[in-house]
């Protein structure tokens, strides 16, 4: 199977790049190398097995649509590039939308105009459902609990975009659905929450978990914006890659749909939760200093991820202490790779 990652050098594009590799699938990775520690996860990928690289921007329409012709026959396109921090979009929201909804437009239409008939599997988020003002939550001791959905958000939650992220990659996510319904396209969306896991160089406003990790185990200042009680679900790579997959190889009973896809009720943690995992796991205390609420931040978001469990079978596999452990471990013993990354 020939497959498409677009931002295939980035964190969740370079996992599913290499269990695509170990499975000596053929690849053809999409990236424009902007995001910091892109380069060294090609480097790395390299050195996992042979594959087509091409470096490009999602904003440039013909350079999409030349992925589609020359014989290249392309069967299944992951699509990941994307800009990713809600904070970015607020100083910046032009690029934010060009990057985010255009580059998938543009990506939709390549895709109609081919003459194949590929699959599209398309990374959104559960900032589609917006603040979640009306979800009734409650304050505890180090978190916040939803008071009513005992099993999470689910996929019927009503859409309320937030924040310039949230309209740019809501547009996407419609647009997405909207071509399976209008033009026949195999789309398939995933609402992802919090992923983290293996090559993932997050920041401060970006893939929190990581960048905690990153952060603790090189004594860097950590910096909490609200009160810390802020509770996601979260999900291991590995999980994800293996939904991804499932989603590809489940395709004919599934086009057209959207799923919320988290660790789920089973795997959530607070802000406050996450730094005494981490001072357990590292054996020293992490002090923190505390800011402002950012734009948009839902006090708890859990995903339901009934939609997905009863129509491919998935479900997580690895759970929180075990997931970050590996995370920590992975950070300890690369070091070396965020030497200019913070």
């Amino acid at each position: 199977m020939r497959n498409l990652v677009i931002g295939g050098a980035g964190f969740i594009g370079s996992n599913l790049v290499s269990a695509l590799l170990k499975g000596n699938e053929e690849v053809i990775v999409f990236d424009n190398l902007s995001r910091k520690g892109s380069k060294k996860n090609l480097d790395w990928l390299r050195s996992k097995g042979e594959f087509e690289f091409v470096k490009g921007d999602v904003r440039n329409y013909d350079v999409i649509k030349n992925l589609f012709k020359n014989g290249k026959n392309i069967d299944v396109v992951f699509h990941m590039a994307a800009q990713v921090a809600v904070t970015t979009s607020v100083v910046n929201p032009r690029e934010d939308f060009e990057i985010n909804a255009l580059g998938t437009l543009n990506l939709l239409e390549a895709v109609r105009e081919a003459e194949k008939d590929p699959i599209i599997l398309f990374a959104s988020t559960n900032k589609v459902y917006g603040k979640l003002g009306g979800v009734a939550v409650a304050e505890k001791a180090n978190r916040y609990e939803l008071e009513k959905m005992v099993n999470g958000i689910s996929e019927r939650e009503p859409l309320d975009f937030y924040s310039p992220y949230g309209c740019s990659k809501g547009c996407a996510d419609q647009y997405v659905l909207d071509y399976a319904r209008i033009y026949g396209l195999r789309t398939v969306v995933f609402r992802k929450s919090c992923i983290y896991g293996y090559r993932q160089f997050g920041v401060e406003d970006q893939g929190w978990l990581a960048w905690f990790t990153i952060a603790a185990a090189l004594g860097k200042q950590i910096t909490i914006y609200g009160n810390g009680k802020q509770v996601r679900d979260v999900l291991f790579i590995d999980d994800l890659v293996r939904a991804y997959l499932s989603a590809r190889d489940n395709i004919d009973k599934i086009v057209g749909r959207a799923y919320n896809v988290g660790g789920g009720i089973g795997n959530q943690l607070s802000l406050l939760e996450l730094l005494e995992l981490l001072s357990k796991l590292f054996g020293k205390h992490i002090d923190v200093e505390f800011s402002d609420w950012r734009p948009g931040d839902q006090p708890v978001y859990i995903s339901d991820i009934s939609k997905i469990k009863k129509e491919m079978g998935w479900v997580p596999e690895i759970g929180v202490e075990d997931g970050v452990n590996r995370l920590c471990k992975w950070v300890s013993s690369n070091k070396e790779l965020f030497k200019h990354h913070l």
